[in-house]
């Protein structure tokens, strides 16, 4: 079965932004579920601060903050499936919405749709996030 790829930046350009940004985690944050973007970078740039880091998510989410947040939305982490011969993928992916961690980056996928500001379907999966 394969993946598909949708284009959707989360509301990004509708909360005001402009420009090209590393905010992958918020994107896909606010596209899973379904929440408004802003409100999504406030409450992981708040998580970062909280993590010692920048109040921003402008250059990127670390894993470990990521996933506190989503946590505390009921989602929880689960390692990619494992194939003889070859990484997980996109199209790999159980049924319903789920965030991915793959290299550097985060998506939403849905039902093997890939939604976000670019075609990432080929890349290595490392696990997702799901609704508990």
């Amino acid at each position: 079965m394969s993946a598909y790829f949708e284009y959707n930046d989360g509301g990004r350009a509708a909360s005001g932004r402009k420009g090209t940004t590393g905010d992958c985690a918020v994107r896909a944050m606010a596209i899973a579920l379904g929440l408004d973007y802003d409100a999504c970078y406030k409450e992981l740039a708040q998580a970062n601060k909280d993590n010692g880091r920048a109040k921003s998510v402008r250059h990127g989410a670390m894993k470990d903050v990521f996933s506190a947040v989503l946590k505390r939305h009921g989602w929880v982490w689960h390692s990619a499936p494992k194939f003889e011969g070859r990484k997980a993928r996109c199209s790999d992916m159980p049924d319903g919405m789920v965030i991915v961690r793959m290299s550097r980056h985060f998506a939403a996928v849905s039902y093997r749709t890939v939604n976000d500001i670019f075609d990432s379907r080929e890349k290595m999966v490392y696990g997702y996030w799901a609704k508990e």
